[in-house]
């Protein structure tokens, strides 16, 4: 369950940086792009790959290899045609995945009407929680139980089939807490820590980031 997406964010704006920092925090690589050169040196004392470019220039674009870059999240609300034309170079670059930040409905219209596949009105989805769903999708399901905690729903790896939980030792290796285990439409929540694990159960655990970042190690 590696983190083997990548993923650029246009905007350094708080909902930008929250996004930025949410995805770096969980072992992500993140490209960083904004156009005021102040705020890009100021966030590449926390971000290692952060770069002042014009995202409306089809030939920064180019240059910046957006091509390769799997999710691009725009975080540039309050410039609708910047934003337009960032979703269009990123569509014919090829980006598989454009999120945009929409300052209310009208936006989240155009944005959609000119190839965004997904928008986001801060109202309703903060930026960490975007960065946290972004980086699930490692995992079968998450649901958050405060800023930092998740409830997860998580496969079994390769190299845990055939072993206990004891001899896993999940909690010491991985600061997890198995709660229960699905397997197919049932669950059991009398979680017996000496039956061998198959690759058809999930694990249903309780983590921290700090956790789900080395989970997906």
């Amino acid at each position: 369950m590696s983190i083997n997406k990548t993923y650029a964010v246009f905007g350094l704006g708080r909902y930008g940086t929250a996004v930025a920092r949410g995805l770096t925090d969980m072992g992500a690589d993140v490209l960083i792009v904004d156009i005021n050169e102040a705020a890009v040196n100021s966030a590449a004392m926390t971000f290692p790959y952060c770069k002042c470019a014009d995202v409306t220039d089809p030939e920064v674009i180019k240059q910046l290899g957006i091509a390769n870059i799997d999710t691009v999240i725009i975080a540039m609300a309050d410039n609708l045609e910047a934003s337009v034309m960032a979703v269009v170079l990123c569509k014919e670059a090829g980006v598989g995945q454009v999120i945009v930040k929409c300052a209310n409905e009208m936006h989240a219209k155009i944005m959609r009407r000119v190839g965004a596949d997904r928008v986001v009105l801060p109202e309703s989805e903060s930026g960490t929680r975007l960065a946290k769903s972004l980086l699930s999708s490692g995992f079968i399901d998450m649901i958050d139980l405060n800023e930092d905690v998740s409830l997860v729903d998580i496969g079994v790896k390769p190299e845990w089939v055939g072993k206990t939980l004891i001899e896993l030792n999940l909690r010491k290796k991985y600061s997890i807490n198995v709660i229960a285990i699905r397997k197919g439409a049932s669950i059991n929540i009398d979680v017996d820590p000496t039956a061998q694990l198959t690759d058809d159960m999930k694990l249903i655990v309780i983590a921290n980031a700090a956790a789900l970042k080395r989970l997906k190690a």
